[in-house]
């Protein structure tokens, strides 16, 4: 179960603090039976709150501190993981998790943001906010596994690029900018996964994949809804606005083919079920794998140049909505 419920789930907290009296008393098939109905009311709940999310409230899922992070992803999906450290160039930044590892048997190469959880960890991954040496070193696995012919699968889950003075004197915007480059032209399979937050730069700059894919309440959006508040009514308040007009959700991006693919989340969000979350995500990357593994680097290097010269085409006009096989069930 989640660590906590958020605002708009209070019904959720309810029927949650019913079932834990109930279950302080002596169990009778009574209490049995009257446990099984709160859980089946909590379902309904859950669906019903799932199904009209607002992007605000995507926003705070996706932001869940239980949700999972690439690392629980990596416990859960790969096998023989072993993490790689350093950019060679000034240090290791903690915010990005690169190394070597098995899926199913088949080696990849792994580079993904990393949140922690309490204060201690996320002081140390720096809440997610990658700095120059985070990218650089992502990069550096990249090449890696390039010259020993691995695909890459890319996890994404940061608010965005650290802005602080130290990385701006590193080169943030240099490093991000070098790995856009860079990561085109690679020639093995890029993956990209976005399970969480993508925000601005800081997502994009390990985000140029063959194929994306996007869990159901992951975001993805140029900036985050507080700084595009701050920036167009000078007003932070004003981030459910914001998130409104960004178009962060899933539906909203593969409509203008930002993203190729939504993968569905256990009822009430990965953040209830991380096991469940990923055993859906599992197919999905491995059918991503097999696609571009069966490209010529010619058509992989195509794909990737297409993908941003046709975003918002057609998704801008009207009636041109997305089919039902972009949905992973």
């Amino acid at each position: 179960m989640p660590g906590e419920n958020l605002d708009f789930e209070e019904p959720i907290a309810v029927l949650q603090k019913e079932i834990g009296a109930l279950r302080m008393l002596p169990r009778t098939s009574e209490r049995q039976e009257e446990l099984e109905r709160l859980s089946r009311r909590i379902d309904e709940a859950r669906r019903d709150i799932f199904a009209n999310l607002t992007p605000w409230q995507h926003v705070l899922v996706a932001r869940h501190p239980s949700r999972p992070h690439t690392l629980d992803y990596i416990e859960q999906l790969f096998t023989e993981f072993t993490e790689i450290h350093g950019d060679r160039r000034f240090g290791d930044d903690a915010a990005i998790v690169t190394g070597f590892a098995d899926l199913d048997g088949e080696p990849v190469v792994l580079v993904g943001h990393q949140k922690g959880r309490g204060t201690r960890e996320n002081i140390r991954r720096n809440f997610g906010y990658a700095r120059p040496e985070g990218y650089r070193k992502a990069l550096r696995a990249m090449k890696l596994a390039e010259k020993f012919r691995r695909p890459i699968v890319v996890f994404i889950d940061t608010p965005a690029a650290y802005p602080g003075v130290e990385s701006e004197e590193r080169g943030v915007a240099e490093a991000i900018a070098y790995n856009l480059r860079e990561m085109t032209m690679l020639t093995v399979p890029i993956i990209v996964l976005v399970t969480g937050e993508g925000g601005s730069g800081g997502a994009l700059g390990i985000a140029i994949g063959d194929t994306v894919l996007m869990q159901e309440y992951a975001i993805y959006s140029v900036i985050p809804p507080e700084g595009c508040a701050a920036i167009l009514w000078r007003d932070s308040r004003k981030k459910v606005e914001a998130a409104e007009a960004l178009k962060i959700r899933a539906d909203d991006l593969i409509e203008m083919k930002i993203i190729d693919m939504i993968i569905s989340e256990p009822l009430g969000g990965a953040h209830v079920d991380p096991t469940g979350a990923a055993e859906l995500l599992k197919p999905r990357l491995r059918e991503a794998l097999k696609h571009s593994a069966g490209l010529s680097v010619k058509e992989r290097l195509e794909l990737r140049y297409q993908r941003f010269r046709k975003i918002g085409q057609p998704g801008f006009s009207e009636g041109d909505s997305p089919g039902p096989d972009h949905v992973s069930n």
